[in-house]
């Protein structure tokens, strides 16, 4: 292991990296699993490695600023907060080891996954692609593959949230978000070459699907629940950050649920290595959860929020934002669904609340109305998009 060097940065650029490069080792985790892609896998590990070197950062920063019992309680909810950005980088490299340690995952689960929700996929541009020499601007792979480019390796460097006018050279690694059906396009417009998918047997293990349906909904809920914990501290809510401890602990009951599911299956399965990645997604995935709510609890447990927070969260590749729908706003009277604002702005609403009434994850059915509130996260372009389609003017501030 490299001895870590300390060198002066700023308390605020190590939460954005923090945040931002945890959230991304989340989406690689899952997406390596899905594709049984040791690549991606390898690239959480690197990144679990950078990790450990800001949580170092972020601690000498904290010693080295607290020079009073009040600077220490100040501190204490950014320690807590990079704690558990580091906790959630530890799982998703535990979720990643899945791949690299040979662990069984049935097939039947890897579909699922890819319908749950978005995707990841990485591929290093080669000297003969189409895109090399190019802005991402006017290669424009939301249009032609559905994907959007969400961080670029160069050397040993990270970009994350790449301009439009960043431009592609050979030997770039990019890692762009879309769903599954996008991945094939994104990685022959990337690589000059058709994408070869591989073909997972079927696993053959009776009544899966419940076990399916467990993980699919952990891993949606852990994600929400993340999303939700940094909302909850942006806007000071307890509201939002009790909803954080419901969701890990009804995290905790899928996990035992699941836990007898595999025990009983075992008894019916030739070979138990295809039920023992199953396990160890399960925990990861909870644990996330319980990162989640180390999060929420700078809220729960009354910790005044440092003013840096609210700015590095501003800053991170993917915002959180909120707003209110005006009356006759695009949004008035229109459904999620017929809204599409994932495709639309990028943009994903977490939570909507009407009166003293919330609807977290609401789904596409759910109709908006005047005097709504969103709570979204996404980027700073989409968030822009959101607030026209909202009707928010600069000089009407959204309520709290």
């Amino acid at each position: 292991m490299r001895k870590i060097e300390y060198c002066p940065i700023s308390m605020k650029r190590l939460l954005v990296e923090m945040k931002d490069t945890s959230e991304l080792m989340v989406d690689l985790g899952y997406s390596a699993v899905l594709y049984d892609d040791e690549d991606l896998a390898m690239e959480v590990i690197r990144l679990e490695e950078k990790m450990d070197v800001y949580d170092y950062h972020v601690q000498m920063a904290a010693m080295l600023a607290a020079r009073t019992v009040e600077d220490a309680e100040a501190l204490s909810g950014v320690l807590q907060i990079a704690s558990a950005a580091e906790i959630i980088s530890n799982a998703a490299g535990d979720i990643a080891s899945i791949v690299l340690l040979k662990m069984g995952i049935p097939s039947e689960l890897k579909k699922d996954l890819r319908q749950a929700d978005e995707t990841v996929g990485r591929a290093v541009v080669g000297s003969d692609s189409k895109v090399t020499g190019r802005s991402l601007e006017e290669i424009s792979f939301e249009t032609e593959a559905g994907m959007s480019v969400i961080a670029i390796r160069r050397g040993e460097s990270w970009i994350y949230d790449p301009e439009p006018g960043t431009v592609i050279v050979a030997g770039d690694i990019l890692f762009a978000r879309g769903h599954d059906e996008g991945v094939p396009l994104f990685l022959e417009m990337t690589t000059g070459k058709p994408a070869v998918p591989k073909v997972g047997q079927e696993s053959g293990i009776g009544q899966l699907d419940r076990a399916v349906d467990i993980i699919v909904e952990m891993k949606n809920r852990s994600e929400l629940a993340v999303g939700l914990a940094y909302t909850a501290v942006l806007f000071d809510s307890e509201e939002v950050a009790i909803e954080v401890e419901v969701i890990e602990e009804e995290m905790d009951e899928m996990k035992y649920d699941l836990q007898r599911w595999v025990l009983r299956a075992a008894k019916h399965v030739d070979d138990i290595e295809n039920l023992r990645g199953l396990l160890h997604l399960a925990v990861s995935t909870e644990i996330i959860s319980d990162a989640a709510l180390k999060i929420a609890n700078v809220v729960l447990h009354d910790i005044e929020p440092h003013p840096i927070l609210a700015m590095a969260m501003r800053e991170s590749d993917e915002v959180i934002t909120r707003v209110e729908i005006a009356p006759g706003a695009e949004m008035d009277g229109e459904t999620l669904g017929d809204l599409d604002l994932e495709t639309e702005t990028g943009i994903y609403v977490m939570a909507v609340k009407r009166g003293g009434r919330w609807t977290y994850n609401p789904k596409p059915k759910v109709t908006l109305a005047a005097g709504d509130l969103i709570f979204a996260r996404g980027s700073k372009s989409g968030e822009e998009l959101l607030l026209k389609m909202s009707g928010f003017a600069p000089d009407r501030p959204p309520r709290s």
